[in-house]
């Protein structure tokens, strides 16, 4: 674990729980011009022992209406499964995380329902989305 004094991207941040390692905590600021836009979004990031071979696990603990982010909170993002890399910090993990924000990804969702939305009535979709934002996210 040699990321402690890493140095986080704009609009996120991230670092240890308490004195634990291996278990992080990240938050994330919804950007603007998005529906996300205002909410504060808390992470869960749980690191395996044969990191960085292995991705960490990433939750959101904040609810969010978002076709790559399922209900219990897991995210659907190739870098933390198939995609990963021992060379990818904790700091692309929050850029690819934040990236969602702007660029879900219908076609890969975890909520197959806010993703046929999505691509059949976007304003609809943004509406519900910053509806959920305002009542979980701030």
């Amino acid at each position: 674990m040699s990321e402690l004094s890493f140095d986080p991207p704009p609009d996120c941040s991230a670092g240890p729980k308490g004195d634990n390692l291996y278990h992080w905590v990240a938050t994330l600021f919804g950007p603007p011009g998005t529906p996300y836009e205002g909410g504060i979004y808390f992470l869960d990031i749980t690191f395996p022992s044969d990191y960085p071979f292995k991705p960490p696990k990433v939750v959101f603990k904040t609810r969010i209406y978002h076709c790559n982010v399922g209900s219990t909170g897991d995210v659907s993002l190739d870098i933390l499964k198939d995609g990963w890399s021992p060379a990818l910090t904790i700091s692309k993990v929050l850029v690819a995380l934040r990236s969602i924000f702007t660029n879900p990804d219908p076609y890969k969702p975890l909520v197959p329902g806010v993703a046929r939305l999505y691509l059949a009535d976007r304003v609809k979709h943004d509406e519900v989305a910053a509806e959920w934002t305002l009542r979980f996210a701030r």
